[in-house]
């Protein structure tokens, strides 16, 4: 299997259990706590079937970091699975109208997580 996935999430915490459970599932995990860090290291690796985003970060937030994603060549087609711990409908919409594919809101509900990877990577 060995599907790449990006984790960007300015939690140490969130970081560590997603990563735990993703890496137990076998996919290979890379994570990172600032959107600027995330595009550093998309723009060398473009080889990510997800990027799971945290939407609320400080500096560059969620919603500014998809929006970026969605403008660079060479990484615009990397589905991109929204995180947040904001769980109103319009929450979601706003999410999808920046350009992710999918939302999943904190905590994160591991089942919904996984069939939202599979259907996406």
């Amino acid at each position: 299997m060995n599907k790449k996935i990006l984790i960007v999430d300015d939690d140490p915490r969130n970081i560590f259990a997603l990563k735990l459970t993703l890496k137990a599932r076998g996919y290979v995990v890379e994570t990172c706590t600032m959107a600027q860090e995330a595009f550093d290291i998309l723009n060398t690796d473009h080889d990510f079937s997800v990027i799971l985003m945290d939407m609320m970060m400080p500096g560059i937030d969620g919603y500014e970091a998809v929006r970026i994603i969605r403008n660079t060549p060479g990484i615009q087609d990397i589905p991109v699975i929204a995180v947040t711990a904001q769980a109103m409908p319009e929450d979601r919409q706003k999410c999808m109208e920046v350009g992710a594919n999918d939302y999943i809101s904190k905590p994160i509900d591991v089942d919904l997580l996984l069939t939202a990877i599979e259907k996406l990577s």
